[in-house]
């Protein structure tokens, strides 16, 4: 399969803020083709640029707030279009935002804007998806009227094969539905079923103490996603890059063992 692996540095954020350059490494020293932004941990766009090409990781795309983009858009995306990246993906959105709200449809025409000054600095704008976006609107889910109502050029997608299979759907098959137009596709694993702690484990307080649940995020082939079926799908579909993420080390794995288990099992299933 032709896909280059990255990994979303979130994942490992705590040695990156701690040793930015050494924690790259680690993940060149692992395997990894290429990294995604999430946090420039202190360091200007040049330095990152550089920090990249010494240690011979491909800056692929970052994850960038929603509302930092739309502050200052042009501003905020030169950033990463100095740092050489293709791709910028709108990463989460919150709850006032998402699907439902009154905010929703103007969140829409705000994608489509910063899609388009994203072109204009030379960078892919994507979406990265979570399971709230498969509530349906009008019968259709939002995840598919956003992808219906901003043309593919200025927005394309950066489907979570996790967040599809909690949204309800079969990660593969959502995958080839937008063949053409997923160039990333982000690689996370889980075990357990959707309850309301799930956001908690990807960082966000929640405002009270909710019922234990079984839900957690596991290295890539450790959980419930059918990666064999989801890699074929992705080159099917025209993917450059798949990208892993784990939001919360689990199996009793620090951040960088999930990672390097993660590209492991990639790479023994010929990834």
């Amino acid at each position: 399969m032709a896909l280059s692996i990255a990994v979303q540095v979130y994942s490992v954020r705590d040695d990156a803020k701690e040793d930015l350059r050494g924690t790259l490494e680690k993940i060149k020293k692992m395997g990894y083709d290429g990294v995604e932004f999430a946090g420039l941990y202190g360091n200007s766009p040049a330095e990152i640029k550089a920090m990249c090409a010494e240690i011979g990781l491909t800056p692929i795309s970052a994850h960038v707030p929603y509302l930092d983009m739309l502050a200052d858009p042009k501003g905020v995306l030169s950033q990463y279009a100095e740092i050489g990246v293709k791709f910028v993906a709108v990463p989460y959105l919150t709850p006032e935002y998402r699907p439902g709200t009154d905010a929703f449809p103007e969140v829409v025409k705000n994608v489509e804007m910063l899609g388009k000054v994203a072109k204009e600095l030379g960078i892919q704008l994507l979406y990265h998806n979570h399971d709230f976006e498969f509530a349906k609107i009008d019968g259709k889910y939002a995840l598919d009227m956003l992808y219906d109502t901003v043309p593919a050029d200025y927005l394309k997608t950066e489907l979570d094969v996790c967040w599809v299979n909690v949204g309800g759907e079969v990660p593969a098959d959502y995958i080839r539905k937008y063949s053409g137009r997923a160039p990333v596709v982000h690689l996370k694993d889980f075990y357990g079923e959707k309850d309301e702690n799930m956001y908690e484990l990807i960082g966000i307080n929640t405002p009270a103490p909710k019922k234990p649940g079984n839900f957690e995020f596991r290295p890539v082939g450790s959980g419930l996603n059918d990666f064999p079926a989801i890699l074929a799908a992705a080159t099917e579909a025209g993917a450059e890059w798949v990208v892993v993420e784990q939001d919360k080390p689990s199996m009793g794995l620090t951040p960088l063992q999930c990672i390097e288990k993660s590209i492991n099992y990639l790479k023994s299933i010929g990834c």
